[in-house]
Parts: C-alpha cells; sequence; structure tokens
C-alpha cells in the first residue's frame, strides 16, 4: 500500500500515519523525523538545517527529493509506506510523480487532511508544551501555515486533480480514534 498525507502542520496526518503505518506493517516517511533526526548532528548542512527549520522556513527540494528517492527505492518499502509531509512544492510534486512514472512505481491512494487553523494553533501550542520543540512556537506555527497555503495546498489540489478516484478529504477535527477508524475503513476498500 501507497499512500500520501497532505494537510497543514497540526493537523494530526503525523500521528495517524504513525498508527496506520504500524497496523498495515508499513514504513512511515516522514520528512519531519528524518530532517529532526538529522538536525541533531553538528556538520555543516545540519546546522544549516537546524537554523532554517527554528525559523519556520523549508528545506530545498533537492535535499528532500534525494532523500525521499532512495527511501522510496529502499527494499524497506517494497511492502508499502506513507509519505507524510512530502511533496510538500510543486517541483516536490513534479519529482515524485516523474520518479514514480520512471520507476513504473503507483500511489494507492492520497488523503488529504483539512481543519480550522485556529484548532491547529491550539494542536501545535499543546505539543510544543509536551514535547518542548524549537519548531512549534506561535511565529513559527504562523509561518508554517502561511507556506502550506502559499507552497503545499496547490500540491494537494494537483493529486485532487490527478488521481481523482484515489483522492480523499479528511475531517481532521475530529477525534484520533474517529480519524483512524474512517481511514482504515478507505483502506479496506482499497485493498479490495
Amino acid at each position: 500500500m501507497k499512500i500520501v498525507f497532505f494537510g497543514p502542520p497540526g493537523s494530526g496526518k503525523g500521528t495517524q500515519a504513525k498508527l496506520i503505518s504500524e497496523k498495515l506493517n508499513i514504513l512511515h516517511i516522514s520528512t519531519g523525523d528524518i530532517l529532526r533526526n538529522k538536525s541533531n548532528y553538528s556538520d555543516s548542512l545540519s546546522i544549516e538545517l537546524q537554523e532554517t527549520m527554528s525559523s519556520g522556513n523549508l528545506v530545498s527540494d533537492d535535499m528532500l527529493n534525494k532523500i525521499i528517492a532512495e527511501k522510496i527505492n529502499s527494499e524497506e518499502c517494497k511492502k508499502g509506506y506513507i509519505l507524510d509531509g512530502f511533496p510538500r512544492t510543486l517541483p516536490q510534486s513534479e519529482f515524485l510523480l516523474k520518479f514514480l512514472e520512471q520507476n513504473k512505481m503507483s500511489l494507492d491512494i492520497i488523503f488529504d487532511f483539512k481543519i480550522d487553523f485556529r484548532i491547529v494553533q491550539e494542536r501545535i501550542m499543546e505539543r510544543s508544551k509536551l514535547e518542548k520543540r524549537s519548531d512549534d512556537s506561535i511565529d513559527v506555527i504562523k509561518v508554517r501555515l502561511d507556506k502550506y497555503i502559499q507552497e503545499t495546498y496547490p500540491v494537494s489540489q494537483v493529486f485532487a486533480n490527478s488521481f481523482v478516484d484515489k483522492y480523499k478529504i479528511i475531517d481532521a477535527s475530529k477525534q484520533i480514534l474517529e480519524i483512524q477508524k474512517e481511514l482504515m475503513k478507505i483502506l479496506k476498500k482499497v485493498e479490495n
């Protein structure tokens, strides 16, 4: 099962990706986790990553494209994967679609998590208190939501138009368990 999750930061897509990947026994490819892990190192690229992420800006397309292509082609993705946080820009989207076509791969389903941004801000501030993440201040949240509207929302619309039958909108304001049940119900139909 090859799945893409779209949605603004704080919409719960990362939480759902973890839950669903465990249920389906497929890899959860979270660009956020990959980048946060990389930013723990102290080489020049990691320092640049730390500065970029803590200001709320996004990492370059070239860097992410290489990371994702390597992951998708890896042995651990043979059974499937969930892309969480990629693609975020139109160039990343073009890269992914071309990469999948060149490698004769396809996507099974695309989920787009929709939620009111006020709820997102509340969720992220709560998460910030619990996890003490440097990328979760109110100013950074506003930058990330603006970036989402400008850069990622148009990408989700490309996928909505390109994968009409495989594109599903999810109400992300619901409780975690409700969303998980809805996702699993849709995935069961896709598998059959």
